[in-house]
């Protein structure tokens, strides 16, 4: 014996207690076709079985079935009457036979409320609870609801589903109505959790009942109003959304994109009450399609029974037929009389409508998963053992364990948690023509899949909000865009952010960026802040115009001192030349050739070796110059103390010891240079911080201090050759050189005073400008204040150009 718990009446009359005597049994109202349609599948699974010979062979399988009337407290009371075997009304009855059987599994209740109440009650016995429309992932927990199964799929994976469905349509900005009931808050609770994880945002999420006050309701409507979402997630029940359907109504709410789940998504009902087509468009998940040979047609093969003592059938055929039977109480004049020949498939109301035959097909699996059960258990083969004592805990094992497949090639098993497996289809409301809601399969999901290849569309069209082509925008905060990052707004959900320019340097390539991704050093953000380009890379080279006129000017420098040195080889042998040691003039020049060339050193890509070489030339022809400027001046001021009484210091300084002091002085600096490049020489470097979007390609002094030192020994000899020339300046002399020193170290020492502030400040390439800039100045200084008065005499003034007038007194002005 089964039993079966349905829902026939939609409501009841509410009654006011007075507590004074026992309470009436409850009255039911408002006939529900669904529950006699479940009823009638329960019906058709159990007949099937009773006449095959393959499956319980011998045994016939009977049911009870009572009318929960969508109460939770009658629902436990009919539980309580199948699991004691007593009738819930004590009447008598006619028939020989009035024992009642002890049930050996329930089938039922439809919804999620009314089964947890039962499971718990029931759940003791370990009478098995098997339902085929209840769907709260709560029900999954078996140390509440041992007994309890389903054979359709949890809320879990519905939830899940949905979530990865508004995910996939880029709705990140959403509101959430849901029942007040045990299906709705527990289903939009792993919605919210799981849309939280996949970057959805609920901006409302309220709940209502059917039976609620209006001012309640209202509420819910404002907030509605004032939202901006425009895709509503819903997890109500049919009723409850009758109620929401009406006031969006009266309120002209339109425009809002409904997500449903199993309950109502694919419910014809539903889409026949919908007359302002408030839910046109919607999309959800369904039960897969199904199709059972042989049940519509059972189904809607009902007749009269032979008496009308039953007033539950009764009720139903005069209020499908709206007739009434002579013998009924509740005859009115103006009806017409039902007879009982009439067809019911001349009808077209919920009751004829087969839009639920995957839930119909689910009652029929729980029928069949009890079957196998007591098949398995019975031991049958071709006839059933009898004997077997049958008790509710061996039942729920065996049910538990079962898999079988159906003759439509479906299988059918629990899993732990007594759930079955979860597939869903995507429907799509599309209202055609004539105003008929066609429900679309545009998808599916298998939750058994990976998680990347559960949810899958097909290349259908679909229909969205107001007959839109276009899928609905529905976001707090538009898309950022590559080459900006996400900030959120103080105070909102994570969804509403504004958009910020990526700084320089940082880039972001993917929209929706949280963060701006630092450029590699060489590397620096474009305008539009999307992609990292290449550093333009910068040195002294050739082509610049500063490089090219610097390289000019060494050039220049150099042929002008290649000129100077053959004017002083061709007259050689005058006065003016050998005046003040013609080798060291000729070390001179050759020296300040060096210095010009040397410049060119810093021009042109860093490497390695050019790096070493540029400042050790620079120190050492510098030394080598400033050297042989210094051994001049000391002649000049040795000449004219060689010509004092008794003084014979010209033999101290004669030109061997002049050669050996510019030797000494030029060794010092090569020491201090190969020091330098033994510890820490110079070495290609590249600058990022200089310039935040070019690269300077300069070479680093790897130890300052042997920088400084090249530098500061030079200044040492200039200071040196300056006050030693300034102290010379005014011997008598018709032409002292001394003079001409004097002024050139001037300029000498004013150029590298000058050179050292210049050369820290100047960024980049400016700062090798700098340096060479130096390095010439210098140079021309040196060889137009100490050569060119010479060359000026040689071949302008040739006749001054004697030993008479280079001895004479009264210098003239040059």
């Amino acid at each position: 014996m089964l039993g079966g718990i349905f829902s026939f009446h939609s409501r009841w009359k509410d009654r006011q207690d007075t507590y004074m005597h026992e309470p009436l049994p409850l009255q039911c109202t408002s006939l529900n076709f669904r529950g006699f349609q479940y009823a009638q599948a329960m019906l058709f699974a159990i007949e099937e079985i009773n006449n095959s010979t393959d499956l319980l062979p011998g045994i016939s399988l009977g049911c009870k079935i009572y009318d929960a009337c969508a109460s939770i407290a009658r629902g436990v009371r009919v539980a309580l009457a199948l699991a004691n075997g007593n009738e819930v009304v004590s009447a008598p009855s006619e028939a020989p036979c009035t024992r009642t059987a002890q049930v050996q599994a329930i089938l039922g209740e439809t919804f999620s409320s009314p089964c947890m109440a039962i499971a718990t009650v029931i759940g003791s016995f370990h009478i098995p609870l098997i339902s085929h429309f209840a769907t709260c992932a709560c029900l999954s927990d078996k140390t509440k609801y041992p007994s309890f199964l389903r054979t359709i799929p949890s809320d879990y994976y519905q939830s899940r589903a949905l979530a990865q469905l508004v995910k996939y349509f880029g709705w990140t900005w959403v509101g959430a109505i849901r029942s007040n009931d045990d299906y709705g808050n527990n289903g939009m609770a792993t919605f919210t959790e799981t849309a939280q994880q996949l970057g959805i945002c609920l901006e409302y999420s309220v709940s209502f009942f059917r039976a609620d006050p209006p001012d309640k309701i209202q509420k819910l409507i404002d907030i509605i109003k004032a939202s901006t979402s425009k895709v509503i997630v819903t997890f109500l029940s049919p009723t409850e959304l009758y109620v929401l359907m009406y006031e969006f109504f009266h309120h002209s709410l339109t425009g809002y994109q409904w997500v449903g789940t199993e309950a109502w998504i694919f419910d014809s009902e539903t889409a026949a009450r919908d007359r302002h087509h408030i839910l046109d468009g919607a999309i959800g998940l369904s039960i897969p399609k199904a199709h059972v040979s042989g049940m519509r047609e059972f189904m809607l093969n009902v007749k009269p029974l032979n008496s009308t003592s039953n007033e539950l059938f009764t009720e139903f055929w005069e209020t499908f037929f709206s007739c009434k039977f002579k013998m009924s109480k509740s005859s009115a004049e103006n009806q017409r009389e039902c007879t009982g020949h009439e067809d019911v498939t001349e009808v077209q109301n919920s009751f004829t409508d087969m839009s639920l035959m995957p839930i119909f097909y689910n009652v029929y699996k729980g029928v069949y998963a009890v079957a196998h059960a007591l098949h398995n258990i019975l031991s049958c083969n071709k006839t059933c053992n009898n004997k077997v004592q049958l008790d509710p805990f061996t039942i729920l094992q065996h049910i538990q364990k079962i898999q079988f497949t159906t003759k439509e090639g479906d299988e059918v098993y629990f899993n732990e948690n007594g759930d079955p497996a979860a597939k869903y289809e995507i429907i799509n409301w599309q209202p055609t023509e004539n105003g008929i809601v066609d429900f679309v399969t545009v998808g599916l999901y298998d939750a058994s899949l990976p998680a990347d290849k559960q949810l899958s569309l097909q290349n259908k069209p679909l229909i969205w909000a107001q007959n839109s082509q276009q899928v609905p925008l529905s976001v707090c905060s538009k898309k950022c865009p590559p080459g900006t990052r996400k900030v959120l707004q103080k105070g909102k959900p994570v969804c509403c952010y504004d958009c910020l320019r990526c700084a320089e340097g940082e880039m972001s390539n993917t929209t929706d960026s949280v963060t701006c991704v630092s450029c590699h050093p060489e590397f620096w953000s474009n305008e539009g802040r999307d992609a990292c380009v290449k550093k333009e890379t910068e040195f002294l080279s050739y082509k610049d115009i500063i490089g090219a006129l610097l390289t000019a000017a060494s050039l220049f420098g150099t042929c002008m001192t290649a000129a100077v040195a053959l004017i002083f080889f061709r007259y050689r042998q005058t006065p003016v030349v050998r005046a003040n040691n013609s080798e060291l003039s000729f070390l001179l020049l050759f020296s300040l050739s060096l210095c010009f060339l040397c410049s060119l050193t810093f021009i042109g890509r860093p490497s390695e070796w050019s790096c070493m070489l540029r400042h050790t030339a620079f120190g050492i022809t510098f030394v080598l110059c400033i050297s042989c400027v210094l051994g001049k001046t000391i002649v000049v001021l040795m000449a004219f103390r060689a010509t004092l009484p008794g003084s014979d210091v010209m033999k101290w300084f004669g030109p061997t010891q002049q050669k050996l002091s510019v030797l000494g002085f030029t060794l010092i600096q090569v020491i201090i240079c190969i020091l330098w490049l033994t510890i820490s020489p110079p070495f290609p470097f590249k600058n990022y911080k200089t310039f935040k979007d070019k690269i300077i390609l300069e070479c680093a002094l790897g130890s300052a201090v042997g920088f400084w030192a090249v530098l500061g020994y030079i200044g040492l000899l200039a200071m040196l050759c300056f006050i030693l020339a300034f102290l010379a300046r005014k011997l008598p002399d018709n032409f002292n050189e001394a003079k001409f020193i004097t002024f050139s170290m001037l300029i000498f020492c004013a150029v590298w005073i000058t050179f050292i502030p210049a050369y820290v400040s100047s960024p980049g390439k400016f700062s090798v400008a700098v340096e060479i800039f130096a390095i010439l100045a210098s140079s021309f200084g040196l060889l137009i204040c100490i050569f060119i008065p010479k060359c000026y005499i040689i071949l302008l003034k040739p006749e001054k150009n004697t030993k008479k007038h280079m001895m004479g007194k009264g210098a003239p002005k040059l």
